[in-house]
């Protein structure tokens, strides 16, 4: 597994806890939307601290683009994230993942799960293929929304967001369950698309697979 030393080309936020970095791309270094690198900061004490980070980028952009959810209160990697700024330096690894565009169907995230979801989005736009495709986003309020106006953009009516820790009336309130699936969905014979927190993914793609969802049918990764 090769080691590369990449420049940290600037960072932006998202939402009030989540920022986008923009970084230097190796030669030669490539990936399919869905897929992710593990990742460390280049300091003395942290450059074996490795953490999984997905790519919210193209693969054609001549720079890598993480989205990723900064945990303050968290001593380590994610909390050294919030202080990270231009010109410093991470470490990223080979490219690994299982999220893979598969066919259209229903992509359901829950909070910053939605990450492997936005570069799988972002070609489809490219290639004129987001017909199909239906995002339902769970998150607890509205200001934990990542890239909602650009999911809103993209998607239209096929964005559905539901928010469990906050009562708005622009939007849904219900826990993404057996009786949510039951009301949203028609067709479980398509393409399901699972990632957010591991209890969240295995509810639910249990719940998928009780509903009459075939199992090579619904992708998540492992």
């Amino acid at each position: 597994m090769k080691d590369h030393v990449v420049k940290v080309l600037g960072v932006e936020q998202v939402t009030h806890d989540v920022s986008r970095f923009k970084v230097e791309k190796p030669g030669g270094y490539s990936f399919i939307p869905g897929q992710a690198t593990e990742a460390s900061i280049n300091r003395k004490f942290l450059k074996d601290e490795k953490r999984p980070f997905t790519f919210t980028g193209l693969n054609e952009w001549p720079f890598l683009e993480f989205t990723i959810k900064v945990y303050k209160d968290h001593h380590g990697v994610t909390e050294e994230l919030g202080r990270i700024k231009e010109g410093d330096e991470l470490i990223i690894r080979d490219v690994w993942g299982a999220i893979n565009y598969k066919g259209p169907g229903v992509f359901i995230a829950g909070g910053a799960g939605v990450t492997p979801f936005i570069s799988i989005f972002r070609n489809l736009q490219k290639e004129n293929k987001l017909g199909g495709n239906r995002l339902v986003f769970s998150n607890k309020t509205e200001a934990d929304i990542i890239l909602k106006d650009e999911f809103e953009k993209m998607l239209g009516d096929n964005f559905h967001n539901t928010l469990t820790k906050e009562k708005n009336d622009k939007y849904d309130n219900r826990r993404i369950n057996e009786e949510f699936l039951k009301d949203e969905v028609t067709d479980f014979s398509q393409n399901f698309y699972v990632c957010g927190p591991d209890s969240f993914v295995k509810e639910i793609t249990g719940t998928l697979t009780k509903l009459g969802a075939k199992s090579d049918s619904v992708v998540f990764e492992k």
